[in-house]
């Protein structure tokens, strides 16, 4: 499995996308420029220039037509995915955090971070068929949790708002009224950050990665803990193999106390876990720094990683690995 390796940011990576048909891998960075590459070869394809600051999310449209970004420079951008051009921009008064399209790309949900005197939020926005049409107000505004929220995501049919970040709680939301339905149990949740939360292919279940050293698996509808994937190093991202019972964890020691230590000590290696026993099954070495950002590609045959140190390698499984007997 010799990873490709892209290179085509100046910082580090923030998140990483795959469109639904596995063809196209989308990016984005701290270098302000979001960017598509084939998903097979690892060739670029282009950029998206426009942002003002660090790119921390993006979201493509099932069809493939439209990206949303979200960044630094507080502001959420609409593109053409083809031409690269922008077709819509949303000003907030705070940086953005997350973004994602519901089911059937006519809503978005958009997190924003605190900000001077801002709290964080959680905006639903409409997103028009034509962008001329497009329009800047949100549908819903939700406000509640104390510290940055790092992730937000549309729960089964779009009836709910999936939320996590800096208070360590996950927390369900219905996405009509903004009513607060659960949240995750403070004894078996997270003890720190959230960082990063992935839905399963079919929606029956998520995955959630946090600064405490730990993964875990929940039930959308009851918020029930189902497993918990332990490691000895702070987890910035988390991947679920849509083919095989897989967990992806990846992280490393904070990105300040990077340069102190050598490559090895750092734990920068992605980690592969059985979803069901709970236990590590194998690793993928390779990054300088830690690993920011985990994408398995729809069709399950490969999975891509992003790092800090501004590399997105791209792995393509052998054959072999899906005739592993655990």
């Amino acid at each position: 499995m010799r990873p490709i390796l892209m290179k085509g940011h100046e910082r580090p990576l923030t998140f990483l996308k795959y469109n639904r048909d596995g063809d196209l891998l989308f990016s984005c960075a701290k270098d302000h420029t979001p960017t598509v590459w084939f998903a097979d070869n690892g060739e670029r394809l282009g950029t998206y220039r426009g942002h003002n600051g660090a790119v921390w999310t993006c979201d493509v449209s099932r069809d493939s037509t439209r990206l949303i970004t979200g960044s630094a420079d507080q502001t959420v951008k609409l593109w053409n995915v083809q031409k690269g051009t922008q077709l819509y921009t949303f000003n907030f008064g705070s940086p953005a955090r997350s973004v994602e399209f519901a089911i059937g790309d006519k809503l978005a949900v958009i997190t924003t971070d605190p900000f001077m005197e801002l709290t964080s939020a959680i905006h639903v926005k409409r997103i028009a068929g034509d962008p001329t049409e497009q329009t800047e107000e949100s549908v819903l505004v939700i406000k509640g949790p104390q510290g940055r929220i790092n992730r937000a995501v549309w729960g089964p049919l779009n009836r709910t708002i999936i939320s996590a970040g800096e208070d360590a709680v996950i927390r369900i939301w219905d996405s009509e009224t903004g009513k607060l339905l659960k949240e995750s149990d403070k004894e078996s949740g997270h003890k720190k950050t959230i960082t990063s939360l992935t839905k399963a292919a079919d929606g029956s279940h998520f995955l959630s990665g946090s600064l405490d050293k730990s993964a875990k698996l929940w039930d959308t509808r009851t918020l029930t803990l189902i497993k918990t994937y332990g490691t000895e190093r702070p987890v910035n991202a988390v991947a679920m193999s849509p083919l095989l019972d897989h967990v992806v964890l990846g992280g490393g020691q904070d990105a300040s106390a990077v340069t102190t230590t050598d490559h090895r000590a750092g734990k920068f290696e992605a980690k592969f876990y059985d979803k069901i026993l709970q236990e590590e099954i194998g690793g993928v070495k390779g990054h300088f720094g830690p690993i920011n950002a985990l994408a398995f590609n729809p069709d399950g045959k490969s999975f891509s990683s992003g790092g800090e140190d501004g590399y997105v390698r791209l792995h393509h499984f052998d054959p072999d690995y899906f005739n592993i007997k655990i």
